[in-house]
């Protein structure tokens, strides 16, 4: 009934295997790829015609984690899986990425791959399985991809590259400093396609060996698809590209000058008019039968593309009339918003963002339900591309896959500098508001959200700036490298590769690559590029703040932690909560309390902090032997009179040491609700409190001293 094909190979410390023929049988590639005991199933479909007037390739991508996979029911009220998450959404962008490149150009028919996480072992991250496994799937589905890639993860510690480390060694790498990065690398095998990263200020030779490092890690996993394919594969789908040389010959007889003098506007609103005036000209200069033509659009972008293309790599003289390797104008401003706790405007040529940060307490802290288990993130960061940013109408209020994965660039680039929760106890929100945009508006949401933090003083370890680079690589190898690309640049050129870091080193490193042919001497360039750019932007951005403010603004909140007894929470807490409400609500304070026994008191009133924080003292404190306490008397019995000196603590004063005279009975000199003041002398053998009035003054609370004690000592 099956025709099931298996292939395993040895892969790091874990056996990696891929099965087809059993599972999804009607889908056009079906792949169940295992590492370790992590399954993902991916599956293939697209279809055999192109849509009419169809004029991009819509490929989609949808990776899904599925609770069960873990042992774990969803939360929330419907106990179902609803709305892809951060991770989901962002390993969708991760196989998107280095698989759309490879199909044949031209190949605009529908394609619709979807990875299952079937199973997961909590100790290999199902996302590089998946991009295995997709791979796999589309390499066997007689698809026309270029393929196949494969993918791997990269950890770095004691100087030595690690090969898919663990998910737990990959957690919250902030908190973990033997671990130095988090890489994720995708390619053929001959070149690297996508490089994704989060990084702890390495250098730039050490990010490309890293890379490097993973590029030859793939091979045999590479060879392995391969090898299934050459067992399980379709027959090639019989595609033919369109052939519209003519019709591109016509184009470019009637409208190249026309395109090239657009471009040669350095002003981005007018080179869109120019560009689209020359492209009206173009098209009202041809025949009928041309103007119909489906390939028409696909004519016009190879037009615009050559022109482009031609004069950056044969002139080294870009749209905006920059060098290669010059940094748009930079103005960088902070505080610009006055209620905010810090603020913000970056600009850097047509691309600005306001990033406005916020600083909260324990309660604000990110809850994040992932398949290794729920915790809670002190540090987040969103990014927001509203339309008119670049001057468009458009819908408006989703959050979509580009602004969530331009936000996580950014958050990663950022959250390498931040100082540890035990020192900065704040909860920490940054939002890129994009404002314009005409190049890489995450770079810019980088650098904005390093001085937006600075000004609402949070002591970053060190500022932080990004930079968007781009290449240009002819048929004949020849090449250009460009920092601080423009929009067009981007969408025309080979390679969108983002650097951001610190003065010392990287702290995150992106890189989408169009074409097969980028180099280890591309990439050395291309780093070493990206660092004279990073470190101008540094510059610029210290010209309004180099470093983090002294004083928080007046409208943040303040936090105080202490420490107390893992077994004193529950009476910090009390019983339903009771006494830290009371505590709240008395000193006007926000308590949070964790499971460690880790205390955050917050309130922009530094009086209502050491309030509560006195209140707490008295609950967790053990009284001190010897000391002097004013207490209250709560009850007077016959042999003495109890006191509470110590929060809740009573203890006893007994009838011989309330004055030094004899009393018929305690209620001569004492009455309920009365303010004395005690001193301790020690616990009995049932431990017991006893206290003594009689040597302590009940004026000045300073302890008397026996009057031969008192002649001993003058003696």
């Amino acid at each position: 009934m099956f025709d099931v094909t298996t292939k395993s190979i040895e892969w790091g410390e874990e056996t990696l295997t891929l099965e087809t023929g059993k599972v999804a049988r009607q889908a056009d590639g079906s792949v169940i790829a295992t590492l370790g005991e992590t399954s993902v199933m991916a599956n293939v479909t697209f279809a055999k015609e192109q849509k009419p007037g169809q004029d991009f390739f819509p490929l989609t991508v949808h990776y899904n984690e599925k609770y069960y996979a873990a042992g774990k029911i969803p939360g929330g009220f419907f106990k179902r899986e609803a709305r892809p998450t951060e991770k989901e959404t962002l390993t969708s962008r991760l196989i998107d990425r280095p698989i759309r490149p490879l199909f044949v150009p031209g190949f605009k028919n529908e394609v619709l791959v979807i990875c299952t996480v079937l199973s997961h072992d909590l100790v290999n991250d199902p996302d590089i399985v998946a991009m295995i496994a997709a791979s796999a799937a589309l390499t066997i589905s007689g698809a026309p991809f270029m393929g196949p890639i494969a993918a791997a993860r990269v950890g770095f510690e004691d100087g030595e590259y690690i090969l898919n480390p663990t998910c737990d060694d990959m957690h919250q790498l902030r908190n973990n400093p033997d671990q130095r990065l988090d890489l994720v690398v995708a390619g053929t095998k001959d070149a690297v396609m996508m490089v994704e990263s989060e990084a702890y200020e390495l250098t730039e030779t050490e990010m490309l060996g890293a890379v490097n490092f993973a590029h030859e890690q793939i091979q045999p996993v590479i060879d392995l698809i391969i090898e299934l394919a050459e067992a399980a594969a379709k027959e090639p789908f019989d595609y033919q590209p369109a052939d519209y040389s003519d019709l591109y010959e016509a184009v470019k007889a009637a409208g190249e000058d026309k395109i090239r003098a657009a471009y040669g506007n350095t002003d981005k609103q007018e080179r869109v008019a120019a560009l689209a005036a020359a492209k009206d000209d173009i098209i009202a200069s041809l025949s009928e039968e041309q103007q119909e033509d489906e390939n028409l659009g696909s004519a016009l972008k190879k037009l615009e593309s050559s022109v482009v293309r031609g004069d950056v790599v044969k002139t080294g003289k870009r749209i905006d009339g920059r060098a290669l390797d010059t940094v748009r104008p930079i103005v960088s401003e902070v505080g610009v918003l006055p209620r905010t706790h810090g603020s913000a405007l970056f600009t850097r040529g047509e691309t600005q963002g306001l990033v406005v940060t916020t600083l909260g307490t324990g309660d604000d802290e990110q809850m994040i339900d992932a398949l290794t288990g729920t915790y809670k993130s002190n540090f987040m960061l969103h990014y927001n591309f509203p339309p008119y940013s670049v001057g468009e109408v458009g819908r408006f209020g989703f959050t979509g896959r580009r602004e969530i994965g331009h936000g996580k660039l950014a958050w990663r680039a950022l959250q390498a500098v931040l100082p540890s929760a035990t020192d900065f106890p704040y909860t920490i929100r940054v939002v890129s508001e994009i404002t314009e945009s005409n190049g890489s508006s995450s770079m810019a949401s980088v650098c904005g959200g390093s001085l937006s933090m600075m000004d609402a003083a949070v002591p970053l370890k060190a500022p932080v700036a990004g930079v968007a680079m781009g290449l240009i690589l002819e048929d004949d190898g020849s090449y250009a490298v460009l920092t601080d690309i423009l929009g067009d640049e981007d969408h025309l050129g080979d390679m969108d590769f983002k650097v951001a870091g610190t003065e010392d080193g990287i702290t995150s490193l992106q890189m989408d690559i169009k074409v097969a042919g980028i180099t280890p001497e591309i990439m050395e360039k291309a780093l070493a590029q990206a660092k004279q750019g990073r470190l101008h932007i540094l510059e610029e951005m210290n010209k309004a703040l180099s470093a983090g403010r002294a004083e928080f603004s007046t409208h943040a909140p303040r936090i105080e932690t202490m420490n107390i007894p893992t077994d004193k929470i529950r009476e910090v807490i009390g019983s339903g909560g009771k006494v830290i409400r009371e505590i709240v609500e008395t000193s006007g304070a926000k308590v949070d309390i964790n499971d460690d026994g880790v205390i955050k008191i917050a309130s922009p009133n530094g009086d209502a902090i050491q309030k509560a924080y006195d209140m707490i003292h008295a609950i967790v404190a053990e009284p001190e032997e010897g000391a002097v306490y004013t207490g209250k008397v709560v009850k007077i019995v016959d042999f003495g009179a109890f006191v509470n000196f110590f929060g809740k603590r009573d203890g006893l004063v007994h009838v011989s040491q309330i004055e030094n005279r004899r009393l018929n009975h305690p209620s001569d000199v004492l009455k309920e609700g009365q303010e004395v003041k005690v001193k301790l002398l020690g616990f009995d053998d049932r431990g017991k409190v006893r206290l003594s009035m009689k040597v302590v003054d009940q004026e000045t609370g300073e302890e008397v001293v026996p009057e031969q004690k008192k002649k001993d000592e003058d003696a």
